[in-house]
């Protein structure tokens, strides 16, 4: 788990975000009975080279499942080399098996190179306006 929550940090610090997850929460997300994230590494003898995890999503109204790949991560030294291929494919298969409808992905509006990375992969930009609202919840 300590390689794949550098990995997390490293992901976080690129895009500017605070690097708050610790191995114990990355545990508790990502194993057990119901994990809140289905996680997909990339190893290369024995050493992780990258991840991909998705997070479940439903549209009530429709009945429509998805997911989101809310994060996706290659080692620089193994980037360009089809391991972020790999890992979508990976988990475009789980979402099928799970009877999803759709995969979404956002990137940072001037990360063009994710932004081509996705298209070649068959995701197609949906332009969304919305405000999203955010709220502590007190435990």
């Amino acid at each position: 788990m300590t390689v794949l929550t550098e990995m997390v940090a490293a992901l976080a610090m690129h895009h500017g975000d605070e690097v708050t997850a610790t191995c114990a929460a990355l545990a508790r997300d990502c194993l057990g009975n119901a994990p809140w994230l289905e996680v997909w590494v990339a190893e290369v003898a024995g050493g992780l080279i990258g991840y991909a995890a998705c997070q479940r999503r439903v549209q009530m109204q429709t009945g429509r499942r998805g997911v989101d790949l809310h994060h996706l991560y290659v080692s620089r030294d193994w980037r360009g080399q089809g391991v972020g291929r790999a890992l979508v494919a990976a988990a475009l298969g789980w979402a099928g098996s799970e009877s999803c409808d759709v995969m979404t992905v956002a990137t940072d509006p001037g990360n063009s190179a994710a932004q081509a990375f996705y298209m070649r992969l068959g995701f197609h930009p949906v332009e969304i306006e919305a405000t999203r609202f955010v709220c502590r919840v007190q435990g």
